[in-house]
């Protein structure tokens, strides 16, 4: 099983990431292939609107020349696409909110083009905030579900883990045991 995890936070070492490990850990000891792509690190820049990827069949299409071209492969490449990111205002943070609008390219409903590139891939988000889940990561679940039901992706559910006293909140062996438990359950 293949998994792509987009991993948002702009800290590659901050709470997000610390809430990885256990699940990428999960997912290696289980022998799954696993792509990492810190969305940091890379130019992601926002959708124009054009419209030009809807004419285009069989590939992305995107006129834009940036690093989304290559995170779209390996999207499609996939069997799971996991979205880990901390909640900022109630929502993904900016690199992956500008990824998450370029998903256009794989759905071609708005023109010329035919056909999806992802549909039926499973969607999981793992999820850190300063609230409790519902309140903090709720709004950007119910986006993300919106989007798996119109572009005919399963999601998955969604982790998350409050941040209570920074670090140590994803250190804690219920925020592990919860990680690799998410973990075992997408492998199932």
């Amino acid at each position: 099983m293949k998994f792509c995890v987009l991993m948002a936070s702009p800290r590659l070492k901050g709470n997000t990431a610390e809430l990885l490990k256990p699940f990428l850990s999960e997912l290696e000891d289980h022998k799954a292939e696993v792509t990492y792509i810190p969305l940091s690190e890379k130019n992601i820049l926002p959708c124009k609107g054009c419209y030009a990827c809807q004419n285009v069949s069989n590939k992305y299409g995107c006129i834009q020349q940036d690093d989304v071209l290559e995170i779209m492969d390996n999207i499609i490449a996939c069997d799971y696409i996991v979205l880990a990111t901390p909640i900022y205002s109630w929502y993904c943070t900016a690199p992956m909110k500008a990824l998450l609008d370029r998903h256009f390219g794989l759905n071609k409903f708005y023109g010329s083009g035919k056909g999806s590139l992802w549909a039926g891939k499973k969607v999981a988000i793992i999820a850190t905030q300063g609230y409790d889940t519902e309140y903090g990561a709720g709004p950007f679940e119910t986006g993300i579900e919106r989007l798996c039901e119109h572009s005919n992706l399963k999601y998955m559910g969604m982790y998350s883990v409050r941040d209570e006293d920074d670090l140590a909140s994803f250190q804690a062996d219920t925020a592990i045991n919860g990680a690799r438990t998410f973990a075992r359950r997408l492998l199932s």
